[in-house]
């Protein structure tokens, strides 16, 4: 009897450590990581890729309110749908934002479609992230008109740094960041820094585009009748709120989905005016060695 009981107990003990070491053994996923099952769902993803500025844009609100961020594994045309909980891996952030579109690579221990990531590697960026790298570098312009009816155009700043923001006055994450945005006018604009504001209202709405600038104490010139299409040539997707920071050349430097982080901002603007600088100098530097140069080869 108890060799029965022993041999029970010892088939138990077996089973447990048995199941706790299957359940330790690291698996490596690759996927695409999505900011909740419902936003995966809305559409067939075999055929409609996830990852667009909208997607992103919509991902900021369903990680704020505390839904658990996924990533999607394929197989064939079927996904499978893990919860991504930290491990050994350590966030950059509060949480998987940055992450979200991206396809990864990610190695943990799973367990009830749960994955713990002990190591995530980055293997392709978000469609946002693609189409923005499409537009970096290049000139784009732009024409709207102003509140007064004036033509204004893009390239006409060409020689400052220009904030250029596409905004609407029924968006309320837009009126959120006009703070942040009056607050860089303000401190850069002695030093060539230039905030634009591109509202997708039509000319029609004119008192009410100068309602909302009244309101939110707006410092910088807006322009009227912004379109989607105005926003895709940009890198942008159709929703609102989005930034676009233009170089002194008049290229794109980068683009912004979403609202604008006033720190990572101005970080943004303070290399692109150092580097601006160090450019002046070094053609100053050159200016004056060809001077010299042309100095000491006039004959005495």
């Amino acid at each position: 009897m108890k060799k029965t009981i022993y041999s029970i107990v010892y088939a138990i003990v077996l089973t447990i450590l048995f199941c706790s070491t299957t359940m330790a053994q690291p698996k490596r996923l690759e996927g695409q990581v999505v900011c909740c099952a419902e936003c995966w769902a809305e559409a067939d993803r075999t055929k409609v890729q996830y990852g667009t500025a909208e997607d992103l844009l919509k991902a900021q609100s369903c990680i704020a309110n505390g839904d658990p961020t996924l990533i999607a594994v394929r197989e064939g045309d079927k996904f499978t749908l893990y919860q991504l909980e930290q491990g050994k891996f350590r966030l950059p952030g509060k949480n998987w934002l940055e992450f979200v579109g991206k396809k990864l690579a990610v190695t943990g221990a799973v367990e009830k479609k749960k994955i713990r990531v002990d190591k995530l590697e980055v293997l392709a960026p978000s469609i946002a992230e693609q189409e923005a790298s499409r537009v970096a570098g290049k000139e784009i312009e732009l024409v709207l008109k102003d509140p007064f009816g004036t033509e204004q155009r893009l390239s006409a700043l060409k020689g400052r740094i220009v904030i250029l923001n596409f905004w609407a006055t029924y968006c309320i994450p837009c009126r959120k960041e006009m703070p942040d945005l009056a607050a860089i006018q303000n401190e850069y604009a002695a030093l060539g820094v230039q905030v634009v504001g591109a509202s997708t209202d039509d000319e029609e709405d004119r008192e009410k585009v100068l309602q909302f600038v009244k309101e939110t104490k707006v410092n910088f010139p807006i322009w009227l009748g912004a379109s989607t299409s105005d926003m895709m040539k940009f890198g942008l997707g159709v929703a609102l709120p989005g930034t676009v920071i233009i170089g002194r050349d008049g290229r794109v430097a980068k683009v912004i989905s979403g609202v604008v982080n006033q720190a990572d901002l101005k970080k943004q603007i303070d290399a692109m005016l150092a580097t601006a600088e160090k450019v002046a100098a070094q053609e100053q530097a050159q200016v004056a060695k060809q001077k010299r140069s042309e100095v000491s080869s006039v004959p005495s």
